[in-house]
Formats: C-alpha cells, structure tokens, sequence
C-alpha cells in the first residue's frame, strides 16, 4: 500500500504539490488549464468554484489562489481528497474537499460561477499503455467519455448563469463533447485548446433573455 512517506512533490504554477503513486503525476501542461480557469474566475459572477475529479488539488488550487473565491474539490479517491487537504493547507487555501461520487456529494441547490473538470478519459482498452498511471485516475470507460458525460451532468446542473466550465478530454473528444451538448439551449462550447496529452474545452452558460 502506499503512503504518504512514499510521497514526492514539484513546483506548480508557485504551489509545492505532493502527489504519489495512488493518483496521477500532475502534468506540467496542466499549469496552463489552471492559469486559464484563473483568467475566468477573474471575470465570473460572484459564488465559489467546483472542481471535479481533482486528483491532488493542484489544478484548483492554483486557479483560486489568485482570488478569494472559495474552492469545493471533489473525488472518488480517498488518497486524492487526503492529497488535496494537504496540499491546500500547505498553501494557506482554504478548501472544501468532499469524497465521493460527484453526482451525490453536491447538494441540489449549490451553484458554482467556475467549473474545472478533470475527468479519465482514456479508453478502457488502452489504459494498459499508461502503466505509471492509477487505472482509477485514468479509465475513462469503454469510448473514454463515461465520466466525461457524468462531468456534464454537473455542469448542467451546478454551473450559474454567466458562469464557464473548463472540462479537459482526450485527444480527439471535443466533437463529442459538442454533440453532447448540442441539444442544450444554455450550454455552449465557445473554444478549446490543444496541449500534449488532450484538450480544455470551454463551456460558458447563457441567459438567452440576457445575453445575445
């Protein structure tokens, strides 16, 4: 079993993040998504931020901490809420950490101004081919978009009005996720960015009385 003395840790976007073998190695790319969901955050409505299938922390972390909105991370994996506690604390951020399945631990009347999701998006045939990746942190079902879709579902549901949702996914995934969205009247993919290993889209929600 590991533990946290089995523990390393590296310098992400000026936050010292540990991180070991029970979740995924925080990516340097990954600093951009967390400056990107910063950017947002400057410009959001008022209300806290959300981040799904936060692994260690470090994307939310680092997108909050140029603010004083208040974070809620959310994981299945008991050794990422206990990373992202750790980490939060080490950098003086207050967080609320919540374990479990995403569709159960948000109450229904909790809405968030930002949304940072990180869900598995690898296929569940191909994660053989990551093997320093935890199969939990990376198995994304049999197309690679279960969790994608479960992500979504918090998005309608949780995401304000003038709100943005940053959802990452694999290679090749963002017309997916716009044909899973296409039926929604509010939601919309407004752009995306490329990077090494997958892509951020961009999902803002729209008040169609309000905004044009």
């Amino acid at each position: 079993m590991t533990t946290m003395s089995e523990s390393k840790s590296l310098d992400f976007g000026g936050l010292r993040i540990a991180y070991d073998a029970r979740v995924l190695e925080p990516r340097p790319w990954t600093e951009a998504q967390g400056l990107w969901a910063a950017e947002l955050i400057a410009a959001a409505p008022p209300g806290p931020v959300l981040e799904l299938c936060a692994g260690a922390g470090h994307i939310g972390l680092l997108a909050v901490s140029r603010s004083t909105r208040r974070l809620v991370s959310v994981d299945a994996n008991p050794a990422a809420c206990e990373l992202t506690r750790l980490n939060a604390s080490v950098a003086g951020l207050r967080v609320d950490v919540r374990e479990g399945r995403m569709d159960q631990v948000l109450e229904p009347d909790e809405r968030f101004a930002v949304v940072i999701a990180d869900p598995p998006w690898v296929p569940s045939g191909e994660v053989a081919l990551y093997p320093e990746d935890p199969v939990s942190a990376i198995d994304g079902g049999p197309d690679g978009t279960q969790l994608v879709r479960a992500c979504l579902d918090v998005i309608r549901g949780h995401l304000m009005v003038a709100g943005s949702a940053l959802l990452q996914v694999g290679p090749g995934q963002v017309p997916a996720v716009e044909a899973l969205l296409a039926d929604d009247t509010d939601l919309r993919v407004i752009a995306h960015r490329d990077f090494p290993r997958g892509s951020v889209v961009l999902i803002d929600r729209f008040d169609w009385g309000v905004a044009p």
